[in-house]
């Protein structure tokens, strides 16, 4: 099936190769005799080469590794390619210039598509005596690749797709050993902020499923990406003389990133299992919710903050009047936290994934970031009339003054009717 889905995706890709190849100056109608087979020489390389991945892993990391780092390598894929699409394209254009590729470098031997190109001119091309080579060592590898993945592993296969389908019971744990983020809520300066017991156990819980749990991951990571993609982008674009857009529209971004988070953590496989919540004695979701929200602040909005500011010193050469127009959202940023709590009663892991696609909730993320974009509009005209310390102060006042009304608000909060 693996490979079948493989020719299926080159084919498709490689369609108009076939007659672009015929008409080329070094093709022929050999070319298409000659490509049909390298095509599937490197359709069953890819498949081997992932079978064979697959299976070298499960045997020297077990099931439970296997499983996180599959989680792993998917977030990270998808962030890459939302980071790739947006970041790349733009780099290039900037710096292309004093990027220089040529087809006879010598790494580019070391790449497989090299190898199966060669076959194309070995067999319909110059046959050019590197190009035997490269074919040979192609279907070489090949050959060894498909060998060992379909051969000699091939048992392991679907053993392993059956245990990865399985739940796994949890390991006892040792005696004397402390996880580390109970010991982290124990320590100053979480300790201080956590008082309540109940922010502290949401705290945990909220930690634990960004860590570990599979579909949160797999939601929340992706989900954040175009909201690290875009101040990067902004940021590039800023030229370290003269227009500061860049950095006043970074700044709009910086407090849409908990409310993102928050709204994305209401989803879980496991959402019936809130039924705790209820029974446990709290009038209403406010401590759960803040919990969550700190969880969020600390261990995602701060370390992409500090890279944000660190990206915007090292452009901006250490310019801290400019670097100021960074503080507008971070001004802003404990409110927008607040509202997905207060407007959506957004309680950690309490709703079912199928309901993840809600139009209300994106219909909040935008007038959210139509408000921020807003608020950076105004700083960028403060900063550019003269008066940017008085737009500051004025926030700071508005600021503190709306959020004292949404913690109330949400402290007020209590159970929906169960229906």
């Amino acid at each position: 099936m693996l490979v079948q889905v493989s020719l299926w995706l080159a084919c498709a890709f490689n369609l108009a190769g076939f007659f672009a190849g015929i008409g080329a100056s070094n093709g022929g109608w050999l070319f298409p005799l000659a490509h049909a087979v390298s095509m599937a020489a490197l359709a069953l390389f890819c498949t081997g080469c992932v079978v064979l991945t697959y299976q070298l892993c499960l045997r020297w990391f077990g099931r439970e590794r296997l499983d996180a780092l599959m989680t792993t390598t998917q977030v990270l894929v998808a962030v890459a390619t939302v980071l790739g699409g947006q970041l790349v394209p733009r780099l290039i254009g900037r710096y292309g210039d004093k990027l220089s590729f040529a087809a006879k470098s010598w790494w580019v031997c070391l790449l497989p598509p090299a190898w199966f190109a060669g076959f194309d001119d070995a067999i319909a091309g110059g046959g050019a005596r590197g190009s035997r080579v490269l074919a040979a060592f192609g279907i070489a590898v090949t050959a060894a690749v498909v060998w060992l993945a379909f051969g000699k592993l091939a048992r392991d296969y679907a053993t392993g797709l059956q245990t990865l389908g399985e739940v796994a019971s949890p390991r006892p744990e040792r005696q004397g050993r402390r996880r580390w983020a109970g010991a982290l809520v124990q320590a100053p300066p979480l300790r201080w902020w956590l008082r309540n017991p109940v922010a502290r156990a949401s705290f945990l819980l909220t930690i634990v499923y960004l860590v570990r749990d599979r579909d949160v991951k797999l939601r929340l990571y992706p989900g954040l990406a175009p909201f690290l993609v875009i101040p990067f982008v902004f940021l590039i674009q800023t030229p370290t003389n003269g227009s500061s857009f860049g950095l006043v529209f970074t700044s709009a971004y910086l407090g849409l990133i908990p409310m993102s988070a928050l709204n994305l953590l209401q989803y879980s496989q496991q959402w019936q299992a809130a039924d705790v919540f209820r029974v446990a004695p709290m009038a209403g979701p406010a401590q759960l919710y803040h919990g969550a929200r700190r969880a969020v602040l600390c261990f995602l909005t701060l370390p992409l903050l500090v890279l944000f500011g660190s990206v915007a010193w090292w452009l901006m050469r250490g310019d801290v009047s400019r670097l100021a127009l960074l503080l507008p959202g971070l001004i802003a940023l404990p409110v927008f936290s607040l509202i997905p709590g207060v407007v959506g009663h957004a309680v950690p892991l309490s709703v079912p994934t199928e309901e993840a696609k809600s139009a209300g909730r994106g219909l909040r993320l935008f007038a959210a970031t139509l408000v921020s974009m807003a608020v950076s509009g105004l700083a960028m005209w403060a900063h550019s009339a003269g008066w940017f310390q008085w737009f500051l102060l004025g926030e700071i006042v508005l600021m503190i003054a709306v959020y004292a009304g949404l913690r109330v608000r949400c402290a007020s909060m209590r159970w929906p009717p169960m229906e």
